[in-house]
Parts: C-alpha cells; sequence; structure tokens
C-alpha cells in the first residue's frame, strides 16, 4: 500500500449562479488529499492519513476517498473544522487563498500520528500540510519514522502566500527532502527553494545528496526525471486545458502508480531503479496529468481512462 499522508480540504471553486452572481461551489481537495484520490482511481492500493473533521465538509471528503478506494483507516478525526481554500483561475492558472486556523488538520499533533501496518510499502507528502503547526511536525514526524522501511516521496507544492515563517519552512523541507528517495518539484519550486542555477545542476546535487529519484515539471513543457543513470526528458500531452487544478497532484499519483506496479516503489529497490522505468513512469504521470487538466478542477482519470 501507498500512504499519502498531508491536507485534505474544501476547495471553493468560482462558478457564475443562473442569474449571473459570482459564486463558489465546494469540491473535495488539497494537494495531498488529491493526490491520494488519483492513485486510487488508479487502481494502486491506497490509505490516506491527515486530520479530518467530523463536520460536513469532513463527510464529503471521507465519501470522496471512499469512493476512490482509498482506505481512511488511519485518519485522525476530530470536531474541528474543514480546512477551507477559495480559489482564483487566471488564465486557467488557480491562486488561493486559505482559511486554516484552528482546523481538524492543521491542528494534528505529532503524538496523534498512527504506527502504520507492514503492508504500507510507501508514503507520500507534501502540499500546505507541511507548512503551519502542529501539523506540520506531525507529519515531518511520522515521515522520520517510515524512511528507514519505507520508499519516501515528496512534493513540497509550495504556495508561498500561505507560508509565515519562511527560514522554518525553508529547513523543514530541506530536513524531509534529505530523508527523501524521490523529490517532485515543479521549476517555480525549485527556484523558490533552491534559488538560482542550472535545474540539471540542484537536481544532481539532491541525487548526490541521497534522493533516487528527481522529477522536474514545466507546466506545459512537461517533465525531467533524474536518477543515477541520467536525465530524462517526457513532453507534457497536448489537450485544450480547462484549468490547471489538480494537475500536478495527479502527475505525482501517476508517478507513484507506474512505479508501484513495475515493483520498485520499495525502500529496497528503489535506489537501484533503471533509465527507463523513470521514463515509462514519468510518461504515465504526464499522461494522467492531461486528463485532469482537460477538464474542470481537480477530477483525476480512473484507470479504465488510461
Amino acid at each position: 500500500m501507498i500512504v499519502c499522508a498531508g491536507e485534505a480540504l474544501i476547495d471553493m471553486l468560482p462558478r457564475k449562479t443562473e442569474a449571473g452572481e459570482e459564486a463558489f461551489a465546494p469540491y473535495a481537495g488539497g494537494a495531498v488529499f488529491n493526490t491520494a484520490i488519483a492513485l486510487g482511481r488508479l487502481g494502486a492500493p491506497t490509505g490516506f492519513v491527515s486530520g479530518l473533521s467530523t463536520d460536513l465538509f469532513g463527510a464529503l471528503l471521507t465519501d470522496a476517498l471512499e469512493d476512490a478506494d482509498v482506505d481512511t483507516t488511519h485518519a485522525i478525526r476530530s470536531d474541528k473544522p474543514t480546512t477551507l481554500a477559495f480559489v482564483r483561475l487566471t488564465g486557467g492558472q488557480a491562486s488561493y487563498t486559505f482559511y486554516d486556523e484552528n482546523t481538524a488538520g492543521r491542528m494534528l499533533r505529532p503524538d496523534a500520528m498512527p504506527t502504520l501496518p507492514e503492508s504500507v510499502e510507501a508514503a507520500f507528502f507534501g502540499g500546505i500540510s507541511l507548512v503551519g503547526e502542529p501539523c506540520g511536525g506531525a507529519y515531518e514526524a511520522l515521515m522520520a519514522a517510515l524512511a528507514p522501511t519505507r520508499a519516501i516521496m515528496i512534493d513540497p507544492n509550495i504556495r508561498s502566500s500561505f507560508i509565515t515563517d519562511e527560514a522554518a519552512y525553508r529547513a523543514r523541507i530541506k530536513r524531509m527532502m534529505a530523508m527523501a528517495d524521490i523529490i517532485k518539484l515543479s521549476d517555480e519550486d525549485m527556484a523558490w527553494l533552491l534559488g538560482d542555477g542550472a535545474p540539471t545542476d540542484h537536481a544532481r546535487a539532491l541525487i548526490e545528496g541521497g534522493a533516487s529519484v528527481v522529477c522536474i515539471t514545466e507546466g506545459s513543457e512537461g517533465a525531467v526525471g533524474y536518477c543515477a543513470h541520467g536525465a530524462i526528458r517526457v513532453g507534457a500531452e497536448k489537450v485544450d486545458v480547462v484549468d490547471t487544478v489538480g494537475a500536478g497532484d495527479t502527475f505525482n499519483a501517476g508517478l507513484l502508480a507506474a512505479l508501484y506496479s513495475s515493483g520498485y516503489l520499495t525502500k529496497e529497490l528503489i535506489g537501484d531503479i533503471d533509465h527507463a522505468t523513470v521514463a515509462s513512469a514519468l510518461r504515465y504521470g504526464a499522461r494522467a496529468a492531461a486528463i485532469t487538466v482537460s477538464r474542470a478542477g481537480a477530477n483525476p482519470p480512473w484507470l479504465d481512462e488510461m
């Protein structure tokens, strides 16, 4: 099983009423939640670890996870409210305003994190859940507990407007990347986190630092993967883009699903991954993401659509 550990929230997406008024409609979302949904839809055995509210929005999130065959056994329930993210779309690109104080996800503490069974072979971390406290510390502690024996992937999915303590956040992400076997960054995230320099040089430094696979996504230009055997570029599939909500999350799920199917997504084998397997996983992730951007919202494909 692959466990996705991180935020689940409600995306309030812009809509127009029949009267032409501006409005927002609630949709289940969150970067790590979206990755879990996409993984489940792609047929990979998937679990989800997060703070989930017992409120009406929490029920919406739980129903969506279960509909995608995602195991919620290890989610941590509370009566605190669900995080809300109001989304604005400009030219198909999403920007976010978060309402996250004192929520079920934000107030998740390290001592609340579950002990996961041996059936968990890999774990995925990322998103805004790594920004705030105490939840950021909780996910970092869970990664530290899992990293010695499970394959770990991280995608920080940086939302700079959400960060209140930049120095602490940068330090956390660097600590967590040092524990990860697979690191995914958008080109914008790489520039924000690692500064000036060629992406190839940054990626090689991450490989030398212990990562087995580094993926850099470049939007409509596709993605580049790096492993010990070199670099692999995969172009984005050409589709009519409706919006980009959930695109990166779906790419992550496609990549993980392909690596799981290949047999390499274990702590014992990920370090031996070959060039062809990375290339195949990148293509699968790109194909899944292309389907997501071709329709509104974070609506990743099911296996029979691939």
